[in-house]
Order: C-alpha cells, then structure tokens, then sequence
C-alpha cells in the first residue's frame, strides 16, 4: 500500500463487529439480572471510547498530520493511557461491585486469577522492557523513526508476534476471576474480542502502508 489508508477503510466491518459485540453484551447482562448498570455500561463503553478513539487518532495523523497538529504526540499519549488505565480501573469497579456472583470458592477464584494474570505480568514486562509503551501506543504513526525499528522477538515475543493482544488482556480475566464476577467476565470477554476488532479492522491496513517496504 503507497497511500495512507482513509479514514473509512476497515470501518464498515469495524461498526459491524462492534454492534454484534454491544447486543452479545447486553444479552448477557440482561440473563445475569442487569447488575450494577452505571458500572456495567461504563466499562463496556471505556474500551469503544478508547479504540475509536485511536482510530482517528491515527487515521488523521496518517492522512494529515492532524492529530500532532491538535493534541500534539504528548497530548496524544496522555489522552491513550488515560482511557486504557481507565479500562481496568472500571473492570477492577465493577467485579468489586460483583464479587461473589460466579459462585465459586475463593480458592477456585484466586488460582484462576492467577493462571491468568501470570502470562498478562510477563506480556506487561515484555512490552515494557523490549517493545515500549510508547511504541506500543502507536508512535509509529507519528515518528519515522519506529517504522524502521526491528521486530521483537525477546520476552513473549519468542511466542507470538502480538503478545500485547493475546497475553497482556488476560489481565483483565484475571481481575474478574479475582474477584468472582459473572459481569466482569462477560466485560471481559467483550473487550478482549473488541481489541481483536480493533487489529484487524484499523492496525492491520495501517500496518501494510507502514510497513509496505519490508
């Protein structure tokens, strides 16, 4: 790809995924007897509000320098973490508001806690220390100078290209089985597949213009 992808290319599927995503959520919370509602809704809507979003962010940047032209790339990141933090500050909410509903023993919910929290620490750790957190935010999109950085294949990267998808989100997992939570599950479930969406309908046809020379 030689042209920065528009602002709609991926989009339709996107919105689509989305809606299917938001109706199986709220199905769910419907058969768990609608739980704790501003909670509920809230932590759902922190993870659209933050991957759209990053969307413009990084569509605008990548058509017109748009997005440093406004927020600037400092204003960028702070906007990033504040609303990814406030994903796991509202799931932390939530399942505290929930504790207990799964039903389980204690024991049950802090070994399962554990067994997923463990593959999140070590993704958490191998962003950190061999990707960065600020390549991991997209800094490719607005500085050059990442595009031509080598992949990473130190840490969880050994396992998978995307560790930061497929391991760091079970923390969010991890947080609902700590606590027990039906609904923070189904939170859970919904926000690891949203990032999914995210990969394939925004990332990945940026990545291909990005990255079109390797």
């Amino acid at each position: 790809m030689t042209t920065p992808p528009g602002l709609s290319v991926g989009q339709l599927g996107h919105f689509v995924c989305l809606a299917v995503l938001l109706a199986l959520a709220h199905t769910a919370w419907r058969y768990l007897g609608e739980p704790f509602p501003a909670a509920f809704w809230l932590a759902i809507a922190l993870p659209v509000a933050h991957q759209i979003f990053v969307w413009l962010a990084w569509r605008l940047e990548l058509a017109r320098s748009a997005t440093s032209a406004t927020l600037g790339f400092r204003g960028y990141l702070a906007v990033f973490f504040l609303l990814f933090g406030s994903r796991f500050v509202a799931i932390l909410w939530l399942s505290w508001l929930d504790r207990g509903s799964l039903g389980l023993p204690l024991p049950a919910q802090l070994v399962g806690a554990a067994l997923l929290a463990l593959p999140a620490l070590y993704a958490g750790y191998s962003v950190g220390r061999y990707f960065g957190m600020v390549r991991a935010a997209g800094a490719d999109h607005f500085e050059p100078r990442y595009r031509e950085m080598p992949l990473v294949k130190d840490g969880i990267f050994r396992f998978t290209h995307n560790g930061m998808y497929v391991y760091a989100f079970l923390g969010i997992w991890a947080i609902a089985f700590a606590f027990g939570s039906a609904a923070g599950l189904v939170v859970a479930a919904f926000s690891h597949a949203y990032i999914w969406v995210h990969f394939f309908a925004t990332e990945r046809p940026d990545m291909r213009f990005l990255y079109a020379s390797r």
